[in-house]
Formats: C-alpha cells, sequence, structure tokens
C-alpha cells in the first residue's frame, strides 16, 4: 500500500536497559497536565487466579469522562519489557514491573490520556485508564501451575481479562466509542487483544486499537540472524502464551511468530492505528544489533546516537527501516480501514507525552500531528497513511532525537 550471549535478549541486563531506556523517555517526555490519579486495586482477581507475578492482585489506574464523553473509553496498556526465564522473572517479581504492592499510588495522565481540550481535543473528556504492567508477557501468560521454589505466578491474560471485567461493570459495557491502546510491550498487547476487545463490547459501538511503538519486527540482524525470535520464543513457552494468542495466527505459523505483530495483523478484523518510529531505538538496539550478536560492541556508539554512525552501518540502519516498512505494508499496512504514522524520529512511545502527541512542537508528518492522525481517523474523518522519509529529513524530529 506505501511504496546476544546469554546474558541474552530477555535475561536482567537486557531488562534493565529496556526498563532504563522507558524510564528516560518518562522523564523526558511524560510531562502529566496536572492532577494525581489514584490506583484501583482489583482485589476480587485474585479469586480467578489473575495475579502479578508476586501473586498479588492487578491495578489500573482511570479519570473518569465528563460531558459528552461519558459514554467512550480508552484502555491504554503500560509498556516495560518482558521476562522470558525464571531469572529475568525473579529480578521483575519484587518491582512495580512484577508487583501491584510495589506500584506508585497515584500517577498523572499526558498525551492520548491528557484531560485537556487543548492538548488532547478528541479524547480529553473520555474515561481515561491505564492499566498496569506486571506480568512480563505482553498480558498473555496462562499457567495454572505455581512453582514452589520460586513463587512465580504467570497469568498476564488473566488480568487483562479481570481488569476489561471490572471496566465492563463499571459502565464500559454501554460504551458507544471505546479504544484500546498501549506502549511498547503495551502497544504490542493491544494488538494481541484488539479483536476480543471488540468482542466483549456493544455492536453498535465504534470500536478501534491503537499500537504505540509495538510494531515489533520479524527483523534480520546485523549477524544475518533472527535472535528477536528466539528471545519471543522464551517468552511464549515460559508464560504459556500460545493458547492466548490470537488463534487465527497460531494455526498456520508457530506460536511465537503469532507475537509478532506483523503476522496477527493480516488477520485481524478490528480498525488499527500504528504508531512508530521507522528509527524506533529500542528495535534498532535489540532486534537490528542486540550485544548477543554483536559481542565486541562494533555497534554500541551508532545504535545509541545515529549520528556516530559509520557511513556502512547507517547503510544498515536504512535498510533496518526498509525491513519494518515491508513488515508494515504486508500486514497493519495493507488494510484501508488501518491507520499508520511512521514518522523519523528516534524515539519510542510518542503516544503519552504531552511534548510528541499535540504540542506546538510536536514532530509532524505531511503537517500532521500524531494526535490529529488518529483522531482524525478514529473519526474517521480523513483516511491516514503517513510515512516519513529517511533519517535525518524531518526537522520537527530534532527535540525527539535529541532528547532520546
Amino acid at each position: 500500500m506505501f511504496s546476544l550471549s546469554r546474558r541474552k535478549m530477555g535475561d536482567s541486563r537486557f531488562g534493565t536497559q529496556c526498563c532504563y531506556l522507558l524510564l528516560l523517555g518518562c522523564l523526558l517526555f511524560f510531562r502529566a497536565e496536572g492532577g494525581s490519579i489514584p490506583i484501583t486495586i482489583v482485589e476480587s482477581a485474585k479469586a480467578r487466579g489473575a495475579v502479578c507475578l508476586d501473586g498479588s492482585p492487578p491495578a489500573y489506574h482511570i479519570d473518569r469522562g465528563f460531558g459528552s464523553g461519558i459514554n467512550n473509553w480508552i484502555v491504554h496498556m503500560e509498556g516495560g519489557g518482558w521476562c522470558d526465564d525464571v531469572k529475568s522473572c525473579l529480578e521483575r517479581k519484587n518491582t512495580y514491573k512484577g508487583s501491584s504492592l510495589k506500584m506508585e499510588k497515584t500517577m498523572g495522565f499526558s498525551g492520548i490520556l491528557g484531560k485537556k481540550q487543548a492538548a488532547n481535543p478528541d479524547f480529553y473528556n473520555w474515561n481515561r485508564i491505564k492499566i498496569k504492567y506486571c506480568d512480563g508477557s505482553s498480558f498473555t501468560g496462562d499457567v495454572e501451575a505455581v512453582d514452589p521454589k520460586t513463587k512465580l505466578f504467570f497469568r498476564g491474560e488473566r488480568i487483562w481479562q479481570a481488569v476489561i471485567d471490572d471496566l465492563l461493570a463499571k459502565g464500559m459495557k454501554n460504551a458507544q466509542n471505546a479504544i484500546l491502546s498501549g506502549c511498547s510491550a503495551g502497544g504490542l498487547a493491544a494488538i494481541l487483544h484488539c479483536d476480543k476487545f471488540r468482542s466483549l463490547l456493544p455492536q453498535t459501538a465504534r470500536v478501534k486499537c491503537v499500537s504505540d511503538a509495538g510494531y515489533f519486527i520479524h527483523g534480520k540482524d546485523v549477524a544475518g540472524g533472527f535472535e528477536i525470535e528466539n528471545f519471543f520464543g522464551r517468552i511464549v513457552r515460559l508464560h504459556g502464551s500460545v493458547k492466548s494468542l490470537p488463534p487465527s495466527c497460531t494455526s498456520v505459523m508457530k506460536p511465537e511468530l503469532c507475537f509478532f505483530p506483523q503476522y496477527v495483523a493480516k488477520t485481524m478484523r478490528t480498525p488499527l492505528f500504528v504508531i512508530n518510529s521507522g528509527y524506533d531505538f529500542w528495535q534498532l538496539k535489540n532486534i537490528m544489533a542486540p550485544s548477543a550478536v554483536d559481542p565486541k560492541g562494533n555497534w554500541k556508539s551508532c545504535k545509541f546516537d545515529l549520528k556516530k554512525c559509520s557511513a556502512p552501518q547507517l547503510k544498515t540502519v536504512q535498510d533496518f527501516r526498509t525491513q519494518f516498512l515491508n513488515a508494515l505494508s504486508t500486514g497493519a499496512g495493507s488494510k484501508p480501514s488501518n491507520g499508520v504514522f511512521i514518522n523519523s524520529c528516534y524515539a519510542h512511545c510518542q503516544s503519552g507525552s504531552v511534548a510528541t502527541w499535540f504540542a506546538d512542537k510536536s514532530p509532524v508528518v505531511g503537517n500532521t500531528k500524531i494526535g490529529k492522525a488518529v483522531g482524525d481517523w478514529f473519526y474517521d474523518r480523513a483516511s491516514i497513511q503517513k510515512i516519513d522519509c529517511p533519517y535525518p529529513c524531518n526537522p520537527t524530529c530534532v527535540k525527539v532525537d535529541s532528547d532520546s
């Protein structure tokens, strides 16, 4: 439609790096617009075994809708990497990424969840929810057995269902408009759960999904292999994710391949909007040039700062962007009902930030900001298929690139 050694990717070093980058992005960009939204602990979820890695109940934050948005709902899933073995899951278990006991009691919303009309004109007065991420599997795990030694619970799919059921009981069952969204691992979760979300809401409702920095590709790395496939495979096996992944995909492909959006999107029925950078820094660091295939660190400087890439390295980076665009065009981009906004910023997650969503200096593609693109697409005001020119062509990326 448009022209790791095993301190592997999933071990503590990989998880720490991922979380550090996400936290850095949060510190720089997720400038909440004010207000402290209290945490909601879903205590009833424990009875159905829907618990975090440590066995504590799941949680979310909700800011109620008002006025014309009182029957509109946006459910946004938090990101934060994955754990692919017992060791890396144990390292998350006693942190906010594995336990609701360690989560902050209040938080502010911004970007797609923001409450100010000027900064979020299409969704500011909706019921806005952020589901906290404490399972390490993009909300796909479902293992009944619990090892008495580790006491780890792999129940991400049950968490998702329990939280959604709680929201349905609080009024979402009467939704007129609804969005399931997420960033990073949460953006992947939005794709994997999109059709299921649609099936739980009224047939008369307008329901769509938005994935921000969650379109992780089945990409070839600099060694010519697919280390990311090995990593995703370990997640799927450890967490028992296969039964939670879309059956339209798992019936024809290996389960670990159904953790890749490009294969799932082909059979999705619900409209999907993909927000991503063609130079997503998480993917460059961990899919294109993971440390497992670059033991001497030849790519370290380049993948942390594109300005430090040699000419041959920059060509490889541009080739990776081509891989990304090909994976998009044969997946989500192949359906006219879907929307895409792919800029050339060195960024990861852009919908949760007031700076990158709809601010005066937010990145644009075709004179359109991300917030406007998503709103126009959701309300069918315009068809959105926006693909940016190659790095470093876009001057509106300067702030994002320098801060990242």
